[in-house]
């Protein structure tokens, strides 16, 4: 049906004549409703000032970033151009970071807030693009007050760290708007602004790779630019074409997302290499399945999100599989029965712009994330909306009668918009209502142990790190890390264990010299001055410049007063780490052999070195004394 014919059926679907004189005019109306729109979403979003910034990347995006931090000068846009830091190519997102330090500094409240005006612009777009291209006023206004507040897109508001998913959007949807204008009347000119509006998005985060293809679908609907079944005595308004014609019209954005794409794989090469070798790829395709049926159930049902959801290592039950299969395909066979092309671009829209975060090449052990809902859930959105108002339309039910259940609905959605903000307000709210809404969440339990070990809680960090690792297979090199970290809090049997697991099952020459150094130090610590000797000894032929090693043996000597032999191993350690401790304890021993002016000498370089002094003699002391 064409859309002029289409759009003649919307008197039945807006507000009565009394409704409408609320409005002077369309142009007001739209004003007004954009205004509205923006005002609810920055009410239900308020609360995010409140919150803070939180240990899940904000700390690589922000707070312990030095090229964000230095703010907007000629070095921030040369590294901002250059870097694959965080995995990622996205110039503008650093851009927009480096912007909001600049502005507000540490002040979490700033930068919150500006996701959250992005968010609420995004809604804006949304609602102008849909008017626009679809005739329907309310209908739209219903799919863009969705977005704007629906508790799933929580994730990528109030999450700093995700300003990249709400910037990409703001220029995916402009780019939208562009091609409309371009559609109407195609020139070179007004593609380039979808060009260059493309780039821009592709520059803030390549989720948005799925442009050409979306505007496939969009050609189809609302758009209506396929030159076929075409009956209308009225001009359309969109300039037609075959399907050649348009496919090959799509091709130099087709080429941007091919270039983005190679960039991308690049920046997250090693997280792709080790995602794809820790699962399999039917542990992939299946997980993609479920998946795709979980993110249907969030739309519809939006409770119990979380910002982790975790690919287990467990095999996925077939049953599931086949469920989600199953169901996947009865939606596909049900929008292309209907003949209703708003039903099938948007159950298109909505399995095609995931498919680059569906996991099929995995990134990350997320199996999936309420931010890649972010775009996709649109098509969901208008799915609904157009289905319920041209059944009301069919069965001749009220506008208002509509409008009362819309309200409610939008009302409902708002309120577990604002529960789910209130749970991002710190790091450790975060991950205790990640653990109370999820099962066997090891990225959960990672992650809070990480606060915890930052806010020095050192045996409720193990005993999460010690849960982490009951629900998943960590490479033996963090497990080494975990080793030490045990080990320097007196868990001294958690941490040979771990060390001789990692010596078992790896080959790696780093893993394998922290774990005999881990060794060395534990089984010092328990008095096995032979065993940890030759500890050190296997951590030093991997690595002779080793300095917890060469510190390690000089602490050996020195308790059994080969004062010379302690001296020269911890000379060594000064040479490759000279810093204060380590020239205390070279000063130390020379002084034992009765070499004072060569121990005299070490001490002043400690003094040199020293950033604090109190500290280092006392760290120094106990270390001879124990």
């Amino acid at each position: 049906m064409p859309l002029k014919s289409e759009a003649s059926l919307a008197p039945a679907m807006e507000p009565s004549t009394t409704t409408q004189s609320l409005f002077s005019s369309p142009r007001k109306r739209s004003v007004v409703l954009c205004l509205l729109l923006a005002l609810a979403t920055l009410a239900v979003y308020n609360s995010v000032v409140h919150n803070a910034f939180i240990n899940l990347d904000d700390n690589d995006y922000v707070t312990n970033n030095k090229h964000v931090q230095a703010g907007l000068n000629a070095a921030t846009f040369r590294w901002a151009l250059t870097t694959y830091d965080a995995e990622n190519w996205h110039p503008l997102t650093w851009f927009s970071h480096a912007t909001d330090w600049q502005l507000f500094g540490k002040n979490a409240a700033g930068h919150h807030y500006t996701s959250v005006l992005f968010h609420a612009l995004n809604a804006v777009l949304l609602f102008l693009l849909l008017q626009s291209a679809t005739g329907f006023t309310w209908r739209s206004l219903m799919v863009a007050a969705l977005f704007a507040l629906h508790p799933v897109n929580v994730e990528s508001v109030a999450w700093v760290a995700e300003r990249k998913n709400v910037l990409s959007m703001m220029f995916f949807l402009l780019a939208l708007l562009a091609y409309d204008w371009y559609a109407e009347h195609p020139s070179v000119r007004r593609y380039s602004a979808v060009a260059l509006l493309f780039i821009l998005g592709l520059m803030a985060k390549p989720q948005i790779i799925t442009l050409p293809f979306v505007l496939l679908l969009w050609d189809y609907w609302p758009l209506q630019r396929f030159g076929f079944g075409q009956i209308s005595e009225v001009p359309p308004r969109f300039a037609q074409g075959s399907v050649r014609r348009l496919v090959l019209e799509k091709l130099p954005l087709l080429l941007l997302s091919a270039a983005d794409a190679v960039v991308t794989i690049r920046a997250q090469h090693t997280a792709v290499h080790t995602a794809m070798a820790e699962y399999s790829f039917h542990t992939r395709l299946a997980n993609a399945m479920i998946a795709y049926s979980r993110y249907v159930a969030h739309a519809f049902w939006p409770f119990r999100l979380a910002p982790a959801y975790p690919l287990l290592d467990d095999a996925i039950p077939l049953a599931r599989v086949l469920t989600a299969c199953a169901f996947l395909l009865l939606v596909t066979g049900l929008a292309l029965a209907s003949r209703k092309r708003y039903l099938l671009v948007g159950w298109l829209w909505f399995l095609g712009t995931l498919v680059p975060m569906i996991g099929i090449v995995q990134v990350g052990n997320q199996s999936m994330a309420d931010r890649y809902a972010y775009i996709s859930f649109i098509g969901l959105f208008w799915m609904a909306i157009w289905v319920i108002a041209e059944t009301a339309q069919e069965w001749r039910i009220s506008l208002r009668w509509i409008a009362v259940p819309a309200c409610l609905l939008l009302a409902g959605t708002a309120i577990l918009t604002i529960r789910q903000v209130s749970y991002w307000h710190d790091s450790e709210t975060l991950w205790r209502y990640t653990l109370s809404v999820t099962q066997r969440n090891f990225m959960a339990h990672t992650y809070l142990a990480g606060e915890f070990t930052k806010e020095n809680k050192h045996e409720e960090a193990i005993a999460e790190y010690t849960q982490a690792e009951q629900f998943h297979r960590y490479p033996l090199e963090q497990v080494g890390y975990f080793a030490d970290y045990e080990l320097r809090h007196e868990h001294i049997s958690g941490a040979i264990a771990d060390a001789r697991r990692v010596l078992q099952g790896t080959n790696d020459r780093d893993a394998r010299e922290m774990a005999f150094r881990d060794l060395g130090i534990a089984n010092t610590k328990l008095g096995k001055a032979s065993e940890a000797r030759e500890n050190y000894n296997q951590a030093l032929q991997i690595d002779p410049r080793d300095p917890f090693a060469l510190m390690g043996m000089g602490l050996l000597a020195y308790r059994d007063t080969d004062f010379r032999a302690a001296a020269d191993f911890f000379s060594r350690a000064a040479a490759v780490e000279p810093i204060d401790f380590h020239y205390l304890l070279m000063a130390a021993a020379l002084q034992k052999c009765g070499r004072q002016a060569e121990a005299d000498t070490a001490y002043a370089q400690a003094r040199r070195a020293s950033l604090d002094w109190a500290e280092a003699q006392k760290k120094a002391d106990w270390f001879l004394s124990n």
